[in-house]
């Protein structure tokens, strides 16, 4: 095996100076067996490394040679090195941890998004403790301040979705709660609040989002009651949970929503 290894690396390096560098990358990642484990692999992390090798692939696109890329690359690298001034860092938060930073902005607190609905589908109780975790990197990272960002809606897959807030949003303790007035622009106004939290004697603030009506004090769903919901249409719930139900609709398959976007039928 190790042999055939060799063999395909000297193959590779004799095509690196007559094909285009995005096709040679393309070449190694698939006969390499790289891309094809991502495709197999179960994990909540898979489709963002595939993600990040398309990536790759379209940015090797603008370059005629793989030297031409290697030496951008080589040069991007030394400017960041070098640099005296104060920059933007953008990292995922496993790779965040460990580390601190004065300010942090944290996108992307949706539910499906994150807690991710594939972990949850796929690992249950278990991967959603680990993406509660994973908040609390994310939110410990923060020296002095912490923005969590929600989007009302994103496009995923090619299509808009309106989305609800993280259930981690929610369990940010409400003590301490400073709530400030927004724009009202949608159906999910934007009644703000900001969060200010202290972990290990640092001040965090989160600037979040809060649907237009308060939560229901009681949970009026059981299972198999058929209910409407104003954009994912009528469906029937599969379980409940507080303030949220998780309900199969027709068309648009199983969402969790908050009762409070929801009626019976």
């Amino acid at each position: 095996v190790l042999g055939k290894f060799l063999q395909d690396i000297q193959r590779w390096r004799q095509h690196s100076t007559t094909m285009p560098p995005a096709e040679l990358a393309a070449m190694v990642l698939d006969e390499s067996g790289y891309t094809g484990m991502w495709k197999q692999d179960t994990s909540p992390e898979a489709p963002g490394r595939l993600e990040n090798l398309k990536e790759l692939l379209r940015a090797m696109e603008e370059f005629d040679t793989l030297a031409g890329f290697l030496e951008h690359v080589s040069l991007v690298t030394d400017a960041g090195n070098t640099a005296d001034d104060a920059m933007v860092t953008l990292m995922t938060l496993h790779a965040a941890k460990g580390l601190e930073f004065d300010t942090v902005f944290l996108p992307g607190w949706e539910e499906g998004v994150f807690p991710n609905s594939r972990a949850l589908d796929e690992n249950g109780q278990a991967g959603l403790e680990e993406e509660r975790r994973l908040a609390y990197v994310g939110l410990t990272r923060a020296r002095r301040q912490a923005f969590v960002l929600y989007a009302a809606s994103r496009r995923i897959y090619n299509q808009w979705q309106h989305l609800l807030p993280s259930r981690f949003v929610g369990e940010l303790p409400d003590e301490h709660v400073q709530r400030l007035n927004l724009n009202q622009q949608q159906q999910y106004a934007n009644h703000g609040y900001e969060r200010t939290s202290y972990h290990g004697g640092y001040q965090q603030q989160a600037g979040l989002r809060k649907p237009v009506q308060a939560i229901t004090a009681r949970n009026p769903y059981t299972t198999g009651d058929r209910v409407l919901h104003a954009h994912f249409g009528e469906g029937i719930v599969l379980a409940s949970d507080r303030d949220r139900v998780m309900v199969d609709f027709a068309d648009k398959g199983e969402r969790t929503v908050l009762i409070d976007f929801v009626e019976k039928v």
